[in-house]
Order: C-alpha cells, then structure tokens, then sequence
C-alpha cells in the first residue's frame, strides 16, 4: 500500500475512535506506553463497551497498525493507572492480543476526571440514552462538588437551569433535554433498557421516572402481558395516578388499553398464554419475531400440504 494510502487510512481511523479535543491534546502531551494490566476502567463508568462487530473490527485495524491515538489514563494513589478516556481502545488492545498500550498522563482531581470522561465520550456519534442519563448526572454532581451553581430542581422542566446551562455549553443537547436525560436514572434497569431498545420514547420515560420503583415494576408486567407501552399522554395520566396515590394494577391496565391516535392494529396475546414458549428473559422484541417466525413456517407448511 502506497505511503500516502497507509496515511490517509490512520487519519480515518483518528476521527473514528477519538475526539477533537483528544487529538488537539497530544499534540501537546508526552505519550508512555503502559502495560494494560496496570490500567483499571473509571468507577461506575456509564458508557457501555461492547464486544460486538465494531469492536472486532477496531481490534483488526490495531493488530494492522497498533494504536494511533493514545488513550487518557490518570496516575492512582495506591498505584497503577485509571482510565479517563480510552476504553474501547484499551478492550480492542486486548483482543487484539497487545499487552501495552500508548497513553497520555494527566494529574486530575475525581471531579476533574469524571468532568473529562464525560466530555470525551458524548462527543462519539452513537451514545443510547441511558448512557447519556448518568453520564449527565454524573458531571452535574461533579459540577456541584466543585462549587458551581447547581439549583437543579426535580422537574424534567424547571426554571432553575444554571449548572445544566453550563452542561449544555459543552453539549449537542438542550439545557431541557439534559434534565429529561437525566430523569430516566429514575427508571428501573429493565424499563430503561426499553428506552435504549426504543421500544419507549424518551418524553413518556420521563413521565414514568415518577413512577414509585414498585409501580415501575407492576407497570412492567402490565406491558408486557398487554405488548404494549403508554404513549406520552398516558404516561402522563399514569404520573398523575401515581400523585394521587391511585395508580392500581387496574388502573395502568385501563390507560395501557386506551387506543392511541392513529393508533395501527394489533393483535393482542394475553402473556399468561404463551410464556411458557419463552425464556424467562426474552423480551418483546423477541417473542414477536418468534411468532412472526412460527406463524409464517405454518403458513408454508400448509401451503405443502395443499400441493
């Protein structure tokens, strides 16, 4: 491969896997290789890192032509080093069968470091919106630790947006947006998962963020018996049972059922009807393909049989 194919090829790279403000910053830094089994992943780090296509082929392009970008690591108290910025890097590295690997040493307070972290992994082009939830909380409690002025109030929509302005300075997202992100850290792991699956929209997940946790849980089986969830208007109605103290299984299952605008038709199976085809853990998606899957195998076998 010519020199300047093999140049432009790592350039690409860059721009895949690190920020702007990543690259600016090298420039100006000294680089040491570290062993990866003296790097420890940042505490409670909110953005997933998946072994999944994308990852294989990072960890290719590395064992290719080593890491082009070093990572971000800061210097621990009781010895080796934490990772600020990197972490996909750091996981590909090791797939691809490296034992160290280039980074930047950088002294950092935690609020400092959780500050950066955050910065540089929202910048990517795919974040889900649990990631963004706590990575979101996590800066602005950073923030708050460092004495800016944080009046944050409970409403996904208050006046009082000071330290979620400054957070949105240095963001794609709204000062409001922010706050909605933020509610669904009020939501129980599996009702999240349903947001980052996109089976529910973030405006009726922040109305169900207000929801008690055993709401949220009763309201979970409900949508699933019913394979359906609430539209931004019953969320809304479901928030304000659950205010008056009157949200029962009854009452979740009545607004469930209330037909949406434009709403398409479905074909409804009671859950108690079918859960025992499935695994205890699969989930909606996946029980409707399996049907569809079902359904479309007797039709081709009837249709033999006809013959």
């Amino acid at each position: 491969m010519a020199k300047n194919s093999v140049s432009g090829l790592l350039s690409s790279v860059d721009d895949m896997f690190t920020t702007q403000a990543e690259r600016d910053e090298q420039k100006l830094a000294t680089v040491r290789n570290i062993p990866l089994s003296e790097i420890t992943d940042f505490p409670n780090h909110p953005f997933k890192v998946k072994n999944d296509e994308k990852m294989h082929e990072m960890a290719e392009s590395i064992a290719r032509y080593g890491v082009i970008n070093p990572v971000l690591v800061r210097e621990k108290q009781d010895g080796g080093y934490e990772m600020i910025s990197g972490h996909r890097r750091k996981m590909a590295s090791e797939l691809a069968g490296l034992s160290e690997i280039p980074c930047i040493i950088k002294d950092m307070t935690d609020d400092e470091a959780i500050v950066a972290m955050v910065d540089a992994n929202l910048q990517r082009e795919s974040v889900l919106p649990s990631e963004k939830a706590f990575a979101y909380k996590m800066k602005l409690e950073a923030m708050k630790r460092q004495g800016q002025r944080t009046d944050l109030t409970s409403r996904p929509l208050g006046e009082k947006l000071y330290s979620v302005d400054e957070i949105s300075k240095d963001a794609t997202d709204s000062s409001r947006q922010i706050h909605r992100y933020i509610r669904l850290t009020e939501l129980i792991p599996q009702i999240l998962d349903m947001v980052d699956e996109g089976q529910i929209a973030l405006r009726p997940a922040v109305e169900l963020s207000y929801l008690t946790e055993k709401e949220q849980e009763v309201l979970l089986d409900v949508m699933e018996c019913e394979l359906a969830t609430p539209s931004q208007k019953q969320a809304a109605k479901l928030r304000e049972f659950s205010k008056d103290g009157t949200l029962t299984r009854e009452a979740m299952e009545a607004v469930i059922r209330e037909e949406k605008p434009n709403q398409k038709q479905f074909a409804k199976v009671p859950m108690q009807r079918i859960k025992k085809y499935f695994a205890p853990n699969a989930t909606m998606q996946q029980i409707e393909d399996t049907l569809v899957h079902a359904l479309d195998y007797y039709r081709r076998r009837n249709r033999d049989r006809e013959r």
